[in-house]
């Protein structure tokens, strides 16, 4: 397994507790929105594995501001973290699983690209952006049995959410129908499946997890 994010010490923590399961891990550090260190992370992976059977592309941003106010690089950092770092990721993957004939790529959208969200015009696109390039990515692969699926979380207790207050929580809890917000468990368990074999007649779909607040 490769970790790979632009923050040493998130890969160096997360890389350690996967050691400490016993599971080889690889450390490496770039920028996914930069095609040049994807490709060097890219072949420093392919020398250490060389197979690649799950893609989770799960980097993403936010610079939340309402369109009237937004200034262009707010756009532009979002879009390039959140759509054209999966592209990069995504292209090279694509390639090696056509070769084995056999792939898994997991794309973290969010609920906010299906519903979109005032203030977040700039991550509700990289979001449905992300939604529409999977289902056509899933069409292009699904013949050399290479599955692609959208992962869209609700409201989860992450770094992201963290600076909520208590009447922005509060707020969002009277929303979902299971009254709490999620975990980063819940998403996890989805990719779990998405990447083993019971998942192997689901493609081009977008999951959400949500706690029933879409529907």
């Amino acid at each position: 397994m490769a970790i790979f994010a632009r923050n040493a010490d998130t890969v160096a923590t997360t890389v350690t507790a996967l050691k400490q399961k016993g599971v080889a891990s690889l450390e490496l550090l770039g920028d996914v929105a930069d095609l040049e260190q994807v490709e060097r992370a890219w072949d420093t992976y392919q020398d250490e594995f060389g197979r690649l059977d799950v893609l989770v592309n799960n980097a993403g941003i936010t610079r939340d501001n309402l369109l009237l106010r937004m200034k262009p690089d707010e756009w532009r950092s979002v879009l390039e973290t959140n759509l054209y770092g999966a592209y990069n990721w995504c292209r090279l993957a694509a390639r090696r699983m056509i070769r084995q004939k056999e792939g898994r790529i997991i794309n973290i959208a969010s609920i906010v690209g299906v519903t979109g969200n005032a203030g977040q015009s700039n991550y509700a696109a990289s979001k449905a952006g992300l939604i529409g390039f999977s289902k056509s990515l899933a069409q292009e692969l699904a013949s050399r049995n290479v599955t692609v699926n959208v992962i869209a979380p609700g409201f989860v207790e992450t770094e992201m959410t963290a600076p909520l207050g208590d009447e922005a929580r509060q707020g969002f809890l009277g929303r979902v129908p299971l009254g709490r917000l999620g975990s980063p468990d819940d998403v996890a368990n989805l990719a779990l499946f998405l990447a083993s074999p019971m998942s192997d007649y689901i493609t081009g779909q977008v999951i959400c997890v949500d706690g029933g607040l879409t529907r």
